[in-house]
């Protein structure tokens, strides 16, 4: 099959050998394919978690968030899925006897960035006819939003401070507007990502190269009068962006980490401590957050098709991750391989 190959840590468009479907698997075409930062996080962060491998040696066909057509079936599949189904999944592929692999981030576990991939059946859910191709595709990042903020358990009559209004920032602020809060506040250094935030439901959009993002909190807070502890969302994971964080919060502020990947840099401890903070990282989405975001895409309760900026094909998914590695570009790049 035709696909973008990771090999030696360089990205090329090239055949290599077609997945083929084991006990219980789904063999697919993807359909629609969205890129993600944490596709940069696994090419310049190697190994650095047991199910994110990858092996110079073998070729790794990455992309995680999909949604495909059914092409064939492995052994002891059911006739839940037939050939001409719409499906998506996690991308977790189960396979008995080895831990859970991350589709895409796994040279056994061949992602959508291809002409062919494998689903794990049990993993899978059918796509209702007349939902969009790119809507499904976009499942996984709104589902990280949904996670933090269902773990934030932040609801109307809080003050939510969203820092970085990319992919998963946009995905907070969704999360955010189902809930009934605002009025949401939300950081960005570009205007055209403010913009998409405020298509998505954020309320305040301050850009921090004019104003301290921290004050434009402030007074949104006194002139809505609420009364609860800071909530912030980063959702960034820029290099001391968390340390920022810690100096400019307000006293038992609660912040979610959602941007903090491999480079965020170091906080004090002692500092984060002196403010009573409560800190999450990582951790999403859980399954009900991600299937809970497909059952909003197919009721129509959620359309996370504003976030598109860009569509392209497999020849330009190389430049289109470089760009995201140097945080260029629209929110979300889809990928249609055909």
């Amino acid at each position: 099959m035709r696909a973008v190959v990771l090999r030696h840590n360089e990205l090329e468009v090239r055949e290599t050998a077609d997945p083929v479907p084991g006990p219980g698997e789904l063999l697919i075409t993807p359909l629609s394919a969205a890129i993600c930062a944490s596709d940069v996080h696994y090419m310049d962060h190697p190994n650095s978690a047991e199910r994110f491998v990858w092996d110079a040696d073998r070729d790794t066909v990455m992309g995680h968030e999909f949604i495909g057509e059914v092409v064939g079936h492995g052994p002891g599949c059911s006739e839940e899925f037939p050939v001409g189904s719409r499906v998506t999944s996690m991308p977790i592929l189960i396979r008995a006897g080895v831990e859970p692999l991350v589709i895409g981030h796994h040279p056994d576990a061949p992602g959508a960035f291809g002409e062919l991939m494998i689903v794990s059946e049990i993993m899978s859910r059918p796509v209702p006819d007349g939902v969009p191709n790119d809507a499904v595709a976009l499942v996984d990042a709104f589902a990280v939003g949904e996670f933090y903020v269902r773990c934030s358990g932040v609801g109307p009559g809080d003050l939510p401070l969203v820092i970085g209004a990319g992919a998963i920032g946009l995905s907070a602020v969704a999360a955010l507007k189902a809930r009934g809060v605002g009025p949401i506040v939300v950081a960005d250094f570009s205007a055209d990502r403010l913009a998409y935030a405020a298509t998505f439901g954020a309320d305040v959009l301050v850009n921090p190269a004019d104003r301290n993002p921290y004050d434009v909190y402030r007074e949104t807070f006194h002139a809505n009068h609420i009364q609860t502890p800071q909530v912030i969302f980063e959702c960034v994971g820029a290099n001391g962006l968390l340390q920022q964080v810690v100096d400019s919060c307000e006293f038992m502020a609660r912040v979610y980490a959602a941007g903090g990947w491999y480079d965020a840099g170091t906080i004090d401890c002692t500092a984060a401590t002196h403010k009573g903070m409560t800190m999450q990282f990582g951790g999403g989405p859980l399954p009900q957050d991600w299937y809970g975001t497909l059952d909003a895409v197919a009721d129509g309760r959620l359309d996370p098709l504003p976030s598109i900026g860009r569509t392209i094909g497999l020849d330009d998914v190389p430049d289109a991750i470089d760009q995201v590695r140097r945080s260029q570009g629209p929110p979300r790049v889809v990928v249609h391989p055909g």
